[in-house]
């Protein structure tokens, strides 16, 4: 069994970080406006990148995670940029730490 972290990007060019068991089905219901909240009031929305994941709690883990990130961070996601997607974590580091 397959658990799925996501990215949806909304009608109002917004990202949403969500997870599922059942992604085409989640899906389904981000579109009708099923799931209240956040993507109910930007639709359409669009899948712009997920992962498989063996356990339900390594999905939610990635979720939260996203949801933390950036815009920037996000989009580099979604292309597959893995340079960049490293610069702007280091960068984001530098900044807590008082380096940048």
């Amino acid at each position: 069994m397959a658990f799925h972290a996501y990215l949806l990007r909304c009608s109002d060019g917004s990202f949403y970080a969500g997870h599922a068991e059942d992604l085409e089905t989640r899906m389904a219901h981000h579109q009708q406006g099923l799931i209240g909240g956040y993507t109910a009031v930007r639709r359409p929305v669009v899948l712009v990148w997920t992962e498989n994941f063996g356990t339900r709690d390594e999905a939610l883990a990635a979720e939260r995670r996203i949801k933390g990130w950036s815009r920037a961070k996000k989009q580099a996601l979604i292309d597959g940029d893995w340079k960049r997607l490293k610069l702007l974590a280091r960068n984001r580091q530098d900044q807590r730490s008082g380096a940048g």
